[in-house]
Parts: C-alpha cells; structure tokens; sequence
C-alpha cells in the first residue's frame, strides 16, 4: 500500500462530516455555542470606545454627572454578556467531551467492525503492529484535534472576524496595517505550517512501523532469546526509532519556528498601530470608516486592544497547526483501513436445519436437528432445492496464485467423499497449506473449481461454508477466558456438557482436570500458561464441538511429544468418523492409514494412492518415507 507525505484533501470535512452524522443535533448546538462565546470574548472592545467615548466628551464638556451612571450600565450590560458567555462556555466544553469521546468510541465500533469483514489478504500483507496502531496513536491524535483543535480554531476564526468587523466600522486606515500584517502572517504561516505538515504526517507512519516491530519483537522474544539475537534486534529497533525521530524532529522544528515568528510580528504590527494613529491624530487626517466617526482616543486606544487580541487569535490558529496536522494525518490514516475493500461474498446457498422425512426428502425448519442442508434457490426458474450436508469436496483443475503470473497451484485434481481422510505431503512451499485455503475461501481460486455436496463454493455464503468445515492449525490462538470459553469458541451454543465430551474425544480431559481451576482456569497471553502440546490438544477440542462434516487438519500434532501424539491421534480419529478429512503433516507416521495421500511437488500433483500403494511405486514418496520420518 503506498503511503503519502500528506493527508489526502477533503479528510478534514470528513472529520466533521462524520462527527455531524454521529450527532446531527449535538454537534450544531455546541458549535452555536461556541461561535456565541467567541463573539462575546471580541465585543468588549466596543464597550471600550463607548465608555472612552463618554469620558472623552464629559472631559470637553466639562459635564461629569452622567458619566458615573452611562459607565455602570455598559458595565452591567457587559457582565450580562460576560455570565451568558460563561454558560455558553460551561454547555459546549460538556458537550464537546461527550461528541469526542461518543465519535471516537463509534470510530472504533467501525473500525473494529470493517477490519472483521477484510480478507485474510490484507493481513497476510500488513504489519499488525502498524494495524494496531490505528487504534492507539491514530485515533489519540484525532482525539486532540477534535476536543481542543477545533474547536480552538473556530473560536479563534470567530474572534477574527468579529473583530475584522468591528476595525472596519471604526477606522480603514487602521484597519489596512492590520490587513497587510495578516496577508503577511498567512504567507508565513502556509510555507512553515506546509512544511511541517508533511512531517507530521510522515511521524505517524513511523510511529506506526516502531509499534509493529516493537509487537514482533514482543511475541518472538523466546526465538531472540535462543539465538541470542538481542544487539541485532536492538541495532534494527533504533533504526527505526532514528528514523521516528528524524521525522517528529523536522515536523517540530518547522512547528516550533512558526510561533515565536507570528508572535514578534504581532508585537510589530501592534506597535505600527499605535505610530499610524498617533500620526493620525496628530495631523488630523480624516477619518474613513463605516461608522462615519471622527477619529480620536477613544478609537486609537480600543483599536490597539483589538489588534493584540486579533493577532493573538491568529496566533492561536498557528498554536494548533501541530495538533491539527497530526490530527488529520491520523484521521487519514483511519479513513484509509475503514475504506479497505471489505471480502466479497456474492453467494447465496445457505446451511440450514432440516426434518428428513420418511420418503428422504427435506424440509426446512427452525429448531435444532443435528441434520444440516444446504439451502439452494436457483434464479433461473425460482424454485428451491435442499441438498443434505454430507461433507462430499471435489476440486476440478484447480489454478491459483498469490501473485500474478507466480503460481503455486497448477491443475490440481481431487476429491474426498464422506468418510474419507486425505493427506497431503510435499516438501515446504508444495501448495499444501494453500488447499485449505481455498476450501475456507480465504482466498478464491484463479480457474477451475471447487465443489462442495456437488454445489460450486463460489455459490454458498462464506458464512456457512466455513461453519461446514472444521479447522485445526499448527499455529494455535487461544483467546483471553477461561479454558472452557475457549473449548465453546467452536460453538457458541454449546453446553457445559458437550464442551467437556469435546474435550475427552481430542485427549484434553485429564490435564484439563488437573488445572488449579479446572475448566474455569483462566487462559492469558494466548494461553501462556499452558504446554505448547495442551494448547494444541485444546484446539482440537474446539474443532471438535463445532461437529463440522469436514475436518482441516494443518500439522495438527506437529507441536505434540509421541507419547501425547498417540492419545491425540485416538482422539482425532474418533472425531474424524463419518467425516471427510484433509491432513497436512511432516510426520508421514500421521498419515499413513489415510484413505488417499497426495504428494505435491510445486504446486502440482506428482502421486497419489494409499500407504501401501505409494510403497509399491517407489517414487517420492518411497524415498521421504524410507529417507526419514519427517520431511523437513
């Protein structure tokens, strides 16, 4: 996936976008409140010029008995405003805590949700740590931008044009050192805060590759360990981290830059204020404004509060460049694994329970039978069929590659009927694995096909073709719960009871007994505390809950010492009765009363026959069996 050195245009009316469709009444009313309180922190300049106003006339006049009580009402007037400000400000930071925190926690849900429904694809073809890192770093910085980014930014941009409004009412002239001064600042604003923003995002890709390999480190620190591999780990980590810090260096160097530089010159511009109205006033040059009024004090010294709070406002949208930056490059990177491609299942073949009545035809109903069919509507004439799942797999001159024009699988042929176990053999790269693969449909096949009870599995619904295959991996994932949670992952619905009967058939009964807590022992870390072997035998036991017609057996013992391999095996072959079994082992001692075993040489099929059968050729598989017991 390539990655660009910026947030792509539009992402951050995607960001508001989303937050106004997560809260379509909450997110108006808080910016109402918000635009509200930023007019109210810029209109005290104007009390200001009334208040000099009448002081100023009072002192020509000489008439000073009004001006006690004109002065106490602008004050009142004021601290009205002050109080509905003030509870304004109190209302939206309320509820911008609750539209931050509610989108951020809707963000994940969908987050979570779209990376459940991506094909395994994507995570044969990403960095998981990098994956993870869309949910820490990425969704924390968007968590900045839009509890204090934004809204800082509109309550400075409010802030701005009030007070542009309020500068042209009183004084143009004034009002054009302002101008320049801002066009100026803008320049300098967008060459700094441009240039950083490329950095910024770039950090938090880098961020993203330190997480991953730190997460890869973490889980194979026993295999760092045993090839003492701890300099060179520490040699690639710092490496990565350099680059991290080469990248946020940058990033902050150009952010860090644009603050003191937007600050001097508010202090520049503020003092060319003060020189033009007092040049002004001097040589009493006409005024020119909106208001029609004549220039003095009592605008002069107003206009000089509001342009240290205009440029202090604008200064405050540079203070926020950072955090804005990073924010939507999160945010883009967010949007990016939310608008993956999630796996395309156009099938629309279903399992469904069934009564098999006496004449054997089907009929569909509700309640659990233990008799499973398949589901068939044909669009061609609108009828429905129902076809029993029996566990009959074919597979007709099978093509496929994981990449273009590099194939690992060339016209493979065959088949395993109900009650059969087939074995595939072949050294490391032979397709074997790549088989099961396709029967799950975690990848879909380049030509031929693949057929399931006599239905096309392109036809049938991702869904309930893998509930009709049963899988056991060589690499075994427990998840955080109890033993008893993960032995029922097979089958949600299953009781205590047939979780246990499980267990007993794949051999995990005893040691499951012997546990300080027994089938509520608590399982960490992917069952850290457990064998490697018991793991394994666990997994089984999940399989074997599930009851699945076809069983996928990856290396399933290959982690298992002889001695427990032999009380898996009985296990394993009980709970392959009546199924159709595919095996994948090293140990050829595992597969030799397979019914067929298929030997696979770079993707092709080189022989085929049982035990006794291939003995008699003499060929490949002869030379691994009498050769060694394992092919690795």
């Amino acid at each position: 996936m390539m990655k660009t050195n910026r947030a792509k245009k539009g992402t951050a009316g995607r960001v508001i976008k989303t937050l106004y469709q997560f809260y379509p009444v909450m997110l108006p009313l808080t910016i109402g409140c918000i635009i509200f309180s930023a007019i109210v922190g810029a209109i005290p300049a104007v009390f200001m010029q009334n208040i000099i106003a009448v002081v100023e006339q009072s002192w020509q006049s000489g008439d000073w008995s009004s001006v006690s009580g004109t002065i106490l009402r602008y004050v009142a007037i004021l601290v009205g405003f002050y109080v509905l400000s003030l509870i304004s400000s109190l209302t939206y930071n309320q509820l911008m805590a609750v539209i931050t925190q509610g989108s951020l926690k809707k963000l994940r849900i969908k987050m979570f949700g779209g990376m459940q429904r991506l094909p395994i694809r994507y995570f044969d073809t990403h960095n998981h740590g990098d994956i993870m890192s869309h949910y820490t770093n990425d969704i924390d910085t968007l968590r900045q931008m839009i509890s204090q980014s934004f809204p800082q930014l509109l309550i400075s941009g409010v802030t701005v044009v009030t007070i542009f409004a309020i500068m042209v009412y009183y004084s143009i002239w004034l009002m054009l050192i302002i101008v320049i001064g801002v066009a100026l600042m803008t320049f300098i604003t967008k060459k700094i805060g441009g240039g950083s923003a490329k950095y910024f995002f770039r950090q938090q890709n880098a961020l993203g590759k330190v997480e991953g390999y730190i997460e890869e480190m973490m889980n194979g620190q026993k295999v760092v360990k045993v090839f003492c591999h701890e300099r060179e780990s520490e040699a690639d980590f710092d490496r990565l981290n350099d680059q991290l810090f080469e990248e946020a260096f940058v990033a902050n160097k150009y952010a860090n830059i644009l603050g003191p530089v937007l600050n001097n010159l508010g202090n520049v511009l503020y003092a060319l204020v003060a020189l033009l109205g007092g040049c002004l006033l001097i040589y009493n040059i006409p005024n020119l404004s909106i208001s029609g009024m004549a220039l003095s004090i009592s605008i002069v010294v107003p206009f000089l509060n509001m342009t240290k709070q205009f440029v202090g406002s604008i200064g405050q949208v540079s203070h926020q460049i950072n955090a804005i930056v990073m924010g939507l490059a999160g945010a883009d990177r967010i949007f990016e694994l939310m608008d993956q491609e999630p796996e395309q299942d156009e099938g629309y073949v279903t399992l469904v329970n069934v009564h098999e009545k006496e004449d054997g035809s089907l009929v569909e109903c509700k309640e659990r039978t233990g008799i499973w069919a398949w589901k068939h509507p044909h669009k061609a004439d609108g009828t429905v069929t129902y076809t029993k799942l029996t566990g009959d797999v074919r597979l007709h001159n099978v093509d496929f590659e994981y990449v273009p024009g590099k194939p690992v699988l060339r016209d493979v042929s065959l088949y395993a009927k109900p009650g059969q176990k087939v074995a595939f053999v072949g050294a490391t790269g032979a397709g074997k694995t790549t088989i099961t693969n396709l029967l799950n449909r975690f990848y879909d096949i380049a030509d031929g096909k693949i057929r399931y009870d006599g239905i096309n599995i392109n036809k049938i619904k991702k869904e309930d073709l893998r509930r009709a295959l049963g899988i056991v991996l060589q690499d075994t994932n427990l998840f955080t719960g109890s033993v008893m949670d993960n032995i029922r992952y097979g089958k949600l619905d299953a009781s205590d009871e047939e979780c246990i009967a499980a267990a007993k058939l794949a051999g995990a009964h005893d040691f499951i007994s012997r546990l300080p807590e027994g089938y509520n022992t608590m399982l960490l870390e992917n069952g850290s505390n457990l064998s490697q072997g018991q793991r394994q035998l666990i997994s089984i036991a999940r399989a074997a809950v599930a009851d699945p017609p076809v069983m996928i057996m990856d290396e399933a013992t290959s982690s298992i010492d002889t001695r427990t391999e032999a009380i898996v095996q009985r296990g394993m072959d009980a709970l392959m009765h009546g199924r159709s079994v595919f095996v994948i082992a090293h140990r050829l001692s595992t597969v030799k009363n397979s019914n067929v075993i298929i030997v696979l040489d770079h993707g092709r099929i080189i022989e085929r026959g049982d035990h006794e059968s291939l003995l008699a050729q003499k060929g490949q598989y002869y030379q691994l069996y009498t050769g060694a017991f394992e092919l690795e």
